[in-house]
């Protein structure tokens, strides 16, 4: 056996394996024999057909399948130990011929796109920002109408007032303000006036009461929507183009979402019960959420300008395009050319900063456990909750949703990626020297305008 490895540029190769009979016959003479114990064939007993009568039926077959598992035991072999930093996997050469397993020869020749060489380690001499977003007792107050506005409840009352929300019987009427013959009617029509966009129309449902008849516009409530008025009335967006009349609305429902109190009820809700026992304490906890949840907005604003750093100091990288192209097609068979083209240069930026976050893995020693990425898998649940306001979902109950969620494997390599990130992002804060900068939310949020 032969490996030839021959570097074509900077990042690209060609490997050559090539065998002779000597190395893979008694791989083959083997196989051959354990396919003879359990062959059955006409005429013969099982175990007893002829070894030549094997060949000639199974010979190739099972040669070709012995040699392609020793040519990929050497090939990766010797990938492995030659530490070669390949991207993607083996091409086979478009120089390679059709091999005939009868030769005395075989040679297997692969194209191998290779990594560039670039330098990506940190040291004290490196300058990045870290953010601290400040929290403002505005921002609490936001977070404590939040809590309060989905712990509501609906509720009926007299009179009307912005916010709420009406049903009733609605009627069209002729040009003398009487209820139309044939006219549209609708029955339990509800409606927002606070949504209408003409003032005018929105005053005539200021403190009105239930059972109250009123004369509205909706053409002119809605500034001539067909897509509001047919949603009124029931009626096609064709036929609301030729509504123009006023119509009649006799009001039976008046309904107003109250937000909750801020009282033990909502702190049992939202934290649990007994976890919190006065305002202040709800606030203080509401402010630990934010830091925690701004933490992780600065890591991660951290690491995005250690990429950006980096990738300017850098620079501009050689890459294997054609190889890589055609390794983009094999994966992705049912693309056409313009996905190819359309994707590529996207898909290098972020072939280079998987690059460079193996160096900086490397550089610093981290290591990925099973227990980190479901830690990552547990924080995503607990934020997903949180988001309708369920803060205290029990341990259990986070742990088996997480776990359900690494079943799938987009979501798993998403863990990992971002498990992978997180440890970079604590480790390097310790070797770089950090631009610290305290920052309002308003301008944190501006830094990511311009990404």
């Amino acid at each position: 056996m032969n490996i030839q490895f021959d570097k074509t540029s900077n990042v690209s190769a060609e490997l050559t394996v090539s065998f002779e009979k000597a190395d893979y016959q008694e791989r083959v003479d083997k196989a051959l024999k354990d396919y003879r114990k359990k062959a059955a064939m006409p005429g013969f007993r099982p175990g007893q057909v002829p070894m030549s009568l094997l060949k000639k039926r199974f010979g190739s077959e099972i040669t070709a399948e012995e040699v392609q598992k020793l040519l990929s035991e050497k090939l990766y072999g010797y990938l492995r130990e030659n530490k070669v930093n390949m991207l993607g996997e083996p091409l086979a050469s478009e120089k390679q011929q059709a091999v005939d397993f009868e030769a005395e020869q075989l040679d297997f020749i692969f194209d191998i796109a290779l990594a560039p060489e670039f330098d990506a380690k940190l040291t004290a001499k490196d300058k990045i920002p870290y953010y601290t977003i400040e929290i403002t007792d505005g921002m609490i107050d936001q977070q404590v109408k939040a809590y309060t506005q989905r712990g509501g409840n609906y509720q009926q009352v007299e009179t009307w007032q912005t916010g709420d929300m009406t049903k009733g019987h609605i009627a069209e009427l002729d040009e003398d303000g009487n209820i139309k013959e044939g006219g549209i009617v609708k029955e339990d029509a509800v409606m927002l006036p606070e949504y209408f966009k003409n003032e005018d129309q929105k005053k005539k449902f200021e403190g009105v009461g239930v059972n109250t008849v009123i004369t509205f516009n909706p053409s002119e409530a809605y500034e001539g929507s067909t897509a509001e008025v047919s949603s009124l009335l029931g009626i096609t967006k064709e036929e609301a183009e030729n509504v123009k009349a006023n119509f009649s609305y006799q009001i039976n429902e008046i309904t107003r979402y109250t937000p909750a109190e801020v009282n033990q009820e909502l702190f049992d809700r939202v934290f649990g019960e007994g976890s919190v026992k006065s305002e202040e304490e709800f606030r203080g906890r509401i402010k630990e959420q934010m830091q925690q949840q701004f933490a992780g907005d600065a890591q991660y604003r951290f690491l995005f300008d250690v990429r950006q750093y980096l990738e300017k100091r850098i620079g501009d990288l050689e890459w294997p395009d054609e190889l890589l192209k055609r390794v983009m097609r094999a994966n992705n068979p049912d693309k056409d050319e313009k996905f190819v083209e359309d994707n590529y240069a996207g898909s290098i930026k972020e072939l280079e900063w998987h690059l460079i976050k193996e160096q900086l893995a490397d550089q610093t020693g981290i290591k990925v456990e099973q227990a980190d990425v479901l830690e990552t898998a547990k924080e995503q649940t607990r934020a997903q909750f949180a988001q309708y306001g369920m803060g205290n979902i029990p341990e259990e109950v986070i742990e088996r949703y997480a776990n359900e969620q690494m079943q799938k494997r987009e979501q798993l390599d998403n863990f990992v990626a971002r498990t992978v990130e997180h440890k970079l992002g604590v480790t390097l804060k310790d070797v770089v020297k950090l631009q610290e900068k305290t920052i309002s939310f308003e301008d944190f949020q501006k830094l990511f305008e311009n990404k």
